[in-house]
This record gives C-alpha cells, structure tokens and sequence, in this order.
C-alpha cells in the first residue's frame, strides 16, 4: 500500500519534485563531468605513452641529483653522444639511437606562436624509424630544414615548401619546411623535428643527448639493462622500457590526479548547496501534506511506513536527477575535453567509476537530505487529521542556536590552526573548518534572519505599501523556510567573494611589489607559457641597444642544500641588487666565483652570517662550497637566496635567461621602441615596463579569479533553482490565503509584485551574509599568507556591490513563474482549498 502511496506522490507533485532533481542533476553532472574527462584523459594518456618507443629495451638517461618540477631542460642532464658506440658493443643490443628533446614552437602566419597554453611545444631531431611517421615530404638534413606535425603545419598554414619561424630559446629560426609528420594522437602537442646536428645544437648542447634508447636482440629488458649498466659512468642510469613508459605515465596521473581533486572540490560543493534545496523541498512537502500523512497513520500505518513512503519519494527524485546528470555530465566532459584539446579530442571513455558515483552521489544526497523530513513526518499524531489548521509543531530554536555557535567556533579554530599552525597540511583544517562554519551559519541563519530580514524588506514595506509589507511578512513568517534557501545562496556567494578578495589582494600586493622592488627601466623575458627561456647572447644585444645604460641577466634554477631541493637567482649581484632594489642588512654584492647572498629569513632559519660556508649540490651533480657574503631584506624577486652568474653557468647543460633588467640612459618611447627592434621579429620575447609588468601581472591574477568564479557558478545556479522551489511550494501553501488577498482587493500586479519582492529579499539576505563570509575568509587567508608575498588587503567593494545587485536579479528572475502562477489562481477555487 505505502509504495502505491509514494508512487502517487510523486506523480500529483511531479512539477515541485522535477525542481528538486535539477538541484541533484546540476551537483551530479560536475561529478560525473569530472570523472568521465580526467578517465577519458588518462586512457588517452596510457594509449599515448604505451605507443611511444615501442621498440626500446633499455633507456640510458642522467640520474636525477636535484628534484625540479618545473625543469625545462636547463638543468637536465645530456647524455654523450660517444657512448652510442661503446653501447652498441654490448652484447644483446640493436638499434642504438640518440634522443634529443627541448622546447621549439612555431609561429603562425599572424605571428603568433601556436599553442603554448597547455600541451608542450616539442623540439626534437628527427630518427628514421622512431615513433613519428614521415607522411608528406622528406627528413631534414641541415641547419636550414625542419619536419613539422602535420596538425602544427596546418594551424600555421604552412606546407612543405614554405618558409616557417621556429622559436627555440628565445631566438627565432628561419628554416624551410621539408616534410610533414604524423605523431598520432599527441594531445595537441607540437613537434618541429630538425636534423640531429641542428636539434643538439638548438635545443641541447653540441655532442650530447637528451637520452640513448635500444632495442634487444633477445635478452629481456632486465637482463639487457643490467648489461648496459656496467659499462655506463655513475653519472648515468640505465632503466628498462617499461619503466620508461611508467614514468612518463606517472607524471601525468600525479597531474591528472590533482586535476580530479581540483575539480571535484567545485562539485562537492555544488552538491552541498543542493543538499540544502532538497532538505528545504522535501521540509515543504512534508508540512504541506500534514493531514495527509496524519490520515495515513490513523488508518494503521506505522511510523516506519510513512518514513519510507517519504525517503522512497526521495529515491525515485535521486534515481532521476543521477541519470540525467550522468548524461550532463558526459556533454561536460565533451566540453572539457574539446576545450583542452581542440581539434584533438576524440571520444570519450565510460568506465563504471563515474556511473557508480553518480548514483551513489545522487541517490546519498538526497535521501539524506530528506531524512529528517521523513522522520519529522512520521512524528505526526493520527489525531492531527481531525484539526482544521494542521501544521508541523514549531521547535525552539534554542538547540540550533547553541549547536550552531559551537560549530562556528569550532571551525573558526580550525582554520586559525590551518593558517597560522604547524599542522603538515593546511588545507585539511582550512577545509574542515570551513566547512564547518559553513554549517554552523546556517543553522544560525534562522536566529539571524529575523533581524536581518526586517532591515532588508523596510525599504520594500515602506515604499512599496501593502504588497512590501505582505513580502517582509512572508519571509518572516518561516524563519527556518527562509534561512535555508538563503543558506544555499551564501555558500556559492562566500567562495566566489573569498576568491575575489584574495584576488583584489594579489593584485594590490603585486602592485605594492613592482613599486617597491622593481628598479629597472625595463624587463625582457620570455612571452606566454614557453619553457624556452631566453638566448644568453641577447643580453649582449640589448646593452648594445641605442638607448640603453646597463643590462643585467638574471637566471633561476634548483640545486640541493642539506638534501633539501632549494630555489636560486644568479647574476651580476651588483647589477640585480640595483634592478631589485636590494635592502642591503650585512656584507656586501661582491660575489666573485663561489659567494651566495641569502635573505634575512633564510640567514635567521639557518643561523648563516656573513662568512659561512655552505655546501650545495647543483643538478649536474657537482658539489661546491659556497660562501655567504651578504644578507639582504625579503625580496620577491630574487627570493631567499642568489648565486653568482659564473657559478651557474659552470653547472647549467644549456644556460638560459629567465629576464633581463635593463636600465635607459632615457626612458621613452624611443628607448622602448629600439628594445622592440633589437629583439627582431620574435613573438616569443616581449619588453615591459613598470606599468605593462603589473598589468600583465593583474590579466594573469584577473584570469585565475575568473575561471575559480566560473567553476563556483554552479552553485549559484542551483541555489537560485532553490529559491525557485522555496516560493513555488510558499504559493502552493499559500493558495487558501493568496485567494482571500484577491477577495479583498489586491490585484494580480501587485500579487506578483509581493512574491518578486519576497523572493529578492530572501535572495539578498543570502547574499549579505555569503558576502560577510566571503570577506572573512579572504582577510584570514590573506593575513596568513603575507610571509609568502601576499602583504596587502584589497576588498573590491565595486565587485560585491555589483554581486547584491546580481543576488536582486536572481530574486527578480527565480520569481517569475511562482509570480505568475500566483496571479493566475481562480479566487472561489483558492479560497475553498484546504
């Protein structure tokens, strides 16, 4: 009997459990969107990686002396080129083969590089039968050729014949385009393949490789590798394919890996708002069908039955809104996937993972959220249905109020301890407190509201007579009602002004940075994303620049220190210090070949003064003693600690210049414009000054804080579904009462004007308080990031203005149809309905 009663349920209030499901369809899609994308990429990936060097049995390749997530080939290790003769004489071993690897893009006929905003921008030397296949053309064989991918070649419009710009290391080679190759599915890489001389000499170092790769006369991989370990120095390793193929696979799932989490972080939250819509519907629902459920127990049913009915409601709604968003989410992810690869994106892979999750997400969510509902319905005395004026009894909000300040507390302590502790990692208090406030201010919300909602709906009730007061007088009516659909829209609202607040302080902070740090004239560094840096000998060119005082370089890179992988500057100290401006605290600039300047915090954590020796080892694995010879104040710039140019050079494979500081006899256009004319024709190389350093800097912070906004959208979108169904179930509840209005004079205007301006009451009292949370957040997080440069606090006042503004609009827009459907009740029917 009672699964007939659920089954009718749902179907007499089908439209008001179709709105539930969007919430449970939006938080699902984002899930399954995820998971389908990043399964998607990782076989993609693995049929990627599987396919490169299929042949090869043993790769002989550099260890690895110092960890550099960001090595862009400068401090990678080459391989000699001589040992491919002392290799081929090991028994067992056939096709000897030297790889060379580095960075090279093209540019396009408009002068752009092409890609550079994800996938790499390969340059390699071209080896006849290797895993590229040459389909149109020839191999190059001298420094004026190159082999370009035939995707590549296309977005550049160029074809065999045609002259084409090759950007390696900041300079700009002119080379003829000899043949096109397929690389397969290289996830929108791109590959300029130049002869092996060319490629060493471009993107290596003359006489080496990147890597020796070999295939096996017959031994196994293991037994062949040990074969070539003993006649290899220690400096070098030999691995099998295999392993090879694991490493290069393991680099991207640690990426993809934290990709996913990032990802499922925005839908966790989404689902959390909806949570809050679907506790709030089925709450309605409940009180709605008081009676109904008090008939239901006076007949016989038991408490345990009329929970059921209710959660089985709930199951059918998450059983919907699952299917459906495992649908959305594979158009997601399609989305994603085009997005990142463009014109590479193929079909989309479908594991049991991300079905199973969806149900398990939509079908959980809901039916805990409904659970209290349930149990708050199965509570109904069988005696209720023989009152005229049934309703849910009202609870003292005391126990809400002293939970809800607790877990406010609580969380504001965890994230104090994630901020300013020592715990190992801070996000997990920083997250747990959050969400942890999160729920603690919105069970206070109801105590909130009341204060709150009256001051919000005074001007409506003052200037908007009869329809204005009725609207204050409806959110008041149910604080919890009202809380809870407020609640929804706060959480999106308190992330996306967090993250808008620590942008505005990135922002101010960088400014604050440039004006207090940077003394050059100008800067000239690499543009984009490219992993080039720039050609030493420029540095010589710009000095020779008409215009032009002095121009120091500045190189970064990684060496070890206690074990410990450590970040360095190196340069002309003097030069840097003057281009920086240094605070100078102890000793002097004078580095000579072995000194190393540290900023105070590093001297203090260290316990070094001027005169300490300190042993590093640089990525070649070379160890040398390196003498402080000055301490300087904090500096974002240089950072904590910088070397001298000659000792990074005798260390760096290929040196390259991450920046060049140049300082004008005269800054002017004209200085500006001669910089411009030696650097030529090169898109890949771009020169600042003070001003276009912080304004690229502000478009870099302005892109991040968009694309956060964009992912937090989502749960705007569904809280405002929310507010949607909170007023549709009010005028449902409400019919008997909307029809004595109408008996007594209001017309259907200024009825649909009374439920818009509940709802954008109820819609601004969220955003007020998400806005509150939001600043909150950003000024702890901020103040606990002021040692990592973070120094300024800037609240956009102008962006949250406009973010209540937009919460009115929401109000306006949720209301429409509860609006009208409001203004089109028949006044007998409503008023004979009970």
């Amino acid at each position: 009997m009672m699964a007939k009663v659920t089954l009718r349920n749902l179907a007499a209030h089908k439209i008001r459990l179709v709105l539930t499901a969007v919430a449970v369809i939006l938080g699902v899609s984002f899930v399954s969107g995820t998971l389908i994308f990043t399964d998607t990429m990782n076989r993609q990936f693995d049929d990627l990686f599987n396919g490169i060097g299929k042949g090869v049995a043993v790769d002989v390749r550099a260890k690895k002396v110092v960890d550099d997530p960001m090595d862009d080939g400068q401090s990678a290790q080459p391989v000699p080129a001589s040992l491919v003769k002392t290799l081929s004489r090991v028994e067992g071993v056939k096709d000897v083969v030297g790889n060379v690897t580095g960075y090279a893009a093209v540019v396009g006929r408009d002068g752009k590089i092409i890609g550079g905003q994800g996938a790499p921008q390969l340059g390699v030397n071209w080896v006849p039968g290797g895993d590229y296949e040459m389909t149109s053309g020839r191999a190059p064989a001298n420094a004026t050729e190159v082999a370009l991918d035939s995707a590549t070649a296309g977005k550049a419009k160029l074809r065999v014949g045609d002259t084409a710009r090759v950007v390696t290391s900041g300079t700009v080679q002119r080379v003829r385009v000899v043949g096109l190759i397929d690389t397969g599915n290289m996830m929108g890489a791109s590959v300029a393949a130049f002869d092996t001389a060319t490629a060493q000499r471009l993107l290596l170092k003359p006489g080496y490789f990147s890597d020796i790769q070999m295939g096996s006369t017959g031994p196994g991989e293991e037994e062949l590798r040990d074969r070539v370990a003993q006649v290899l120095p220690p400096q070098l390793e030999a691995i099998t394919g295999t392993k090879l193929r694991d490493d290069l696979k393991s680099g991207i799932a640690q990426f993809m890996g934290f990709f996913r989490t990032f990802l499922l972080v925005f839908a966790l939250i989404s689902i959390f708002v909806g949570a809050f819509i679907i506790f709030n519907t089925f709450s309605m629902l409940v009180a709605q069908r008081t009676r109904e459920l008090a008939l239901l127990r006076a007949i016989g049913a038991a408490r345990s039955q009329v929970t059921r009915a209710v959660i089985g409601e709930a199951v059918a709604v998450g059983v919907v809104g699952a299917t459906l968003g495992l649908a959305a989410g594979a158009g997601l992810a399609m989305l994603l996937q085009q997005q990142v690869m463009g014109e590479d994106a193929g079909g989309l892979v479908l594991t049991p993972n991300p079905v199973i999750w969806s149900y398990v997400v939509g079908i959980g969510v809901t039916v805990m959220s409904a659970y209290f509902p349930a149990r708050r319905a199965a509570k109904i005395p069988p005696v209720a249905a023989m009152r005229d004026d049934v309703a849910l009894p009202r609870r003292s909000m005391r126990i809400r109020l002293a939970l809800g300040t607790l877990l406010t507390l609580i969380g504001a302590g965890l994230i104090a301890l994630g901020l300013v502790g020592d715990a190992g990692n801070p996000a997990v208090p920083v997250g747990a407190g959050a969400f942890a406030v999160f729920l603690g201010v919105a069970m206070l919300a109801p105590v909130i509201s009341v204060p709150v909602v009256r001051v919000l709906g005074a001007p409506a009730a003052r200037l908007m007579g009869a329809p204005g007061r009725l609207a204050r007088q409806n959110a008041l009516r149910n604080p919890r009602r009202t809380a809870a659909t407020a609640a929804a829209l706060m959480i999106g609202l308190a992330l996306i002004t967090t993250v808008n607040v620590l942008g505005a302080s990135m922002r101010s902070s960088v400014d604050s940075q440039v004006d207090r740090q940077f003394g050059a004239d100008y800067i000239v560094q690499p543009a984009g994303m490219g992993g080039g840096g720039l050609d030493p000998r420029l540095v010589g060119q710009v000095k020779a620049t008409p215009g032009v005082e002095s121009a120091a370089g500045y190189y970064s890179g990684n060496l070890n220190i206690g074990g410990k992988r450590a970040w360095y500057a190196a340069g002309d100290a003097a030069a840097l210090a003057k281009g920086t401006r240094m605070e100078l605290v102890s000793g002097g600039t004078n580095l000579g070949r072995d000194g190393m300047m540290v900023d105070s915090d590093t001297a203090s954590a260290q316990k070094w003064t001027v005169g300490s020796v300190v042993a590093v080892q640089f990525p070649d694995g070379a160890t040398e003693r390196l003498r402080v010879t000055g301490v300087y104040a904090k500096n974002d710039i240089l950072g904590p600690r910088l070397i001298s140019e000659q000792a990074h050079l005798a260390h760096a494979v290929r040196p390259s210049v991450s920046a060049i500081m140049v300082d004008a006899r005269t800054a002017d256009t004209a200085t500006k414009s001669a910089l411009e004319r030696t650097l030529g024709d090169n898109p890949a190389v771009k020169v600042q000054d003070q001003a276009a350093l912080k304004e690229n800097a502000r478009q870099q912070v302005d892109g991040l804080v968009s694309f956060l906004t964009v992912l937090l959208i989502m749960s705007v979108i569904i809280a405002a579904v929310g507010v949607v169904n909170t007023l549709a179930l009010s005028v449902i509840e409400r019919t008997r009462e909307i029809g004595l209005l109408r008996a007594i004079g209001i017309s259907r205007r200024q009825l649909r004007r009374m439920v818009r301006l509940e709802s954008i009451v109820i819609a601004v009292f969220g955003a007020v308080l998400g806005i509150g949370i939001g600043v909150s957040f950003g000024a702890a997080l901020q103040r606990a990031l002021v040692e990592q440069g973070l120094n300024r606090l800037s609240v956009p006042v102008g962006t949250l203005a406009i973010y209540l503004v937009v919460a009115a609009l929401i109000g306006v827009l949720a209301a429409v149809w509860p609006a009208w459907r409001a203004g089109r009740m028949d006044v007998l029917r409503a008023i004979s309905t009970e």
